[in-house]
């Protein structure tokens, strides 16, 4: 395990250690569950299967974790998530893990909905011909807007390299997350997939323009909720050796107060 790995892994399980589980008033479980603003800690495994790519006869499979977990800081409600993917296989056939995401946003509630600011860093703690090599930060910002009918918001990251292996291109990249949830009772909720449209500094172009959609159930195991979610997505940028089309699927853990 290297420094980076043993890193994130220590902020993980003191995140654990000084959650805050506070619900969000008058919002549903089943609603804070497709609610990335929402003060929940959840536990989410997801696989995303991609069978064809652009111009290449491969496919890729990536596997990843995600942690959220919330708490209070001087009175503010803060969330903060660890994403960490393993690649099975991506189009050169290579598997390992990928680089690490940690994202923190201070949270702040609204007559309409909630509304958030905070930072993000990217961690190079991924496998040799995996990972970027490179540090990132930079700001993120987001909303979300609660109707009668669902949820409805945007998310904004932005990640800039601030060190790393020279040789290596720089990471600078910025991605807009449209959320679109309509609950349907009974735990069934429809809505967009986790697409993020990402503008690429350096190349300064949109490399990745993906559209697709979601299906979620909420059930109990052993007394415990747990969201399923089916998504499918179709990325339309056909430059380079990207998926073309996912299919991904998430069991997502949810520990309510």
């Amino acid at each position: 395990m290297n420094k980076a790995t043993r890193l994130v892994a220590s902020l993980v399980f003191a995140g654990l250690a000084t959650a805050s589980l506070a619900q969000e008033d008058g919002q549903s479980l089943e609603s804070q569950a497709s609610d990335p603003t929402a003060s929940l800690m959840s536990f989410q495994f997801q696989d995303f299967y991609s069978p064809n790519l652009h111009n290449s006869s491969g496919s890729q499979n990536v596997t990843q974790f995600r942690a959220a977990i919330p708490f209070t800081l001087a009175g503010v409600n803060n969330i903060a998530r660890l994403t960490l993917p393993y690649v099975t296989r991506n189009a050169s056939g290579r598997s390992g893990l990928g680089d690490a995401t940690l994202f923190n946003m201070a949270t702040f509630d609204r007559s309409w909905g909630r509304f958030g600011i905070g930072v993000v860093a990217l961690l190079p703690t991924g496998a040799d011909g995996i990972s970027a090599e490179k540090w990132g930060l930079g700001p993120a910002m987001g909303f979300i807007a609660q109707e009668k009918w669902g949820l409805a918001g945007l998310f904004n990251q932005n990640i800039l390299t601030v060190a790393g292996d020279d040789a290596r291109p720089d990471v600078n990249i910025s991605t807009l997350q449209p959320i679109l949830n309509h609950s349907l009772g009974n735990g069934w909720s429809v809505g967009t997939s986790d697409m993020s449209f990402v503008y690429d500094w350096g190349r300064d172009k949109f490399t990745s323009l993906p559209l697709g959609v979601k299906v979620s159930k909420l059930t109990k195991i052993n007394g415990l909720p747990v969201q399923w979610q089916l998504s499918y997505e179709r990325n339309f940028y056909d430059t380079g050796t990207g998926p073309r089309d996912t299919i991904g699927l998430t069991a997502k853990l949810l520990v309510p107060e």
